[in-house]
């Protein structure tokens, strides 16, 4: 039986048996879902049915997976939900560019459906716990505020727009400033991830979390070779 707790999982792919089958597989886990085959209909379906996280495919005609996803981030009411990319096997540069149009993670066609699973259920886990990494509510370093407990980063007192996954990125480098995080350390606490995943990852989102702290990006620094960190400037 329905109840508010259920997680809605809006499914989007040009392909009915590849929904068809992600629809089974994920109401099994317990999720009530919704299936988009046209992504001319994306908007209104998404608007109306509220999703808690959007499976999207990439490659679709008319409107890609890609363009769906940057109307997602600049709509007001979806632009924090977490979205999840499916792509061809081998094509990296379709991961690196969902990445950077605003997904939070991306998975390979033809998809393992245990390890689907399990990206689904770290990426809904994380949005529903505030991804924290401590009790700190409010972090502060010159004019950038991240205040946790209302999910909002200030840059010069202009709130700025960051996904779940930018959000919690920020949010480590600046709890643990002026300590250096491997591309690694930041994989396995930001993405939850114990197995080698492209380390690209965390570069495309440090890349976005410093094209939107705009005069403070060089907060972020590059450690050559290793990771990053957050520094007082």
């Amino acid at each position: 039986m329905k109840n508010n707790n259920v997680n809605r999982i809006l499914i989007v792919d040009d392909e009915p048996d590849v929904t068809e089958l992600l629809k089974y597989k994920l109401e099994q886990d317990g999720h009530l879902c919704q299936v988009v085959n046209n992504p001319l209909s994306f908007i209104s379906v998404a608007r109306e049915f509220n999703p808690n996280l959007i499976l999207l495919d990439i490659m679709m005609p008319e409107l890609n997976g890609l363009q769906l996803c940057k109307m997602v981030r600049s709509d007001p009411k979806m632009n924090t939900i977490p979205i999840i990319f499916l792509t061809a096997r081998g094509e990296v540069e379709d991961r690196i560019k969902g990445l950077e149009s605003g997904g939070d993670d991306y998975i390979s066609k033809p998809f393992n459906t245990k390890e689907l699973m399990l990206r689904v259920a770290n990426i809904l886990n994380r949005n529903q716990s505030g991804g924290s990494v401590n009790n700190k509510n409010r972090i502060q370093i010159a004019g950038v505020v991240l205040d946790d407990s209302l999910h909002e980063l200030t840059v010069d007192g202009e709130v700025v727009i960051l996904t779940a996954t930018e959000f919690r990125l920020l949010k480590l480098l600046m709890l643990r400033k002026n300590r250096v995080q491997t591309r690694e350390n930041l994989l396995v606490n930001v993405w939850n991830y114990d197995t080698d995943i492209e380390t690209r990852t965390v570069d495309t989102h440090v890349r976005r979390v410093r094209e939107k702290l705009g005069p403070y990006a060089n907060m972020i620094e590059t450690i050559r070779g290793v990771g990053y960190k957050a520094v007082d400037i």
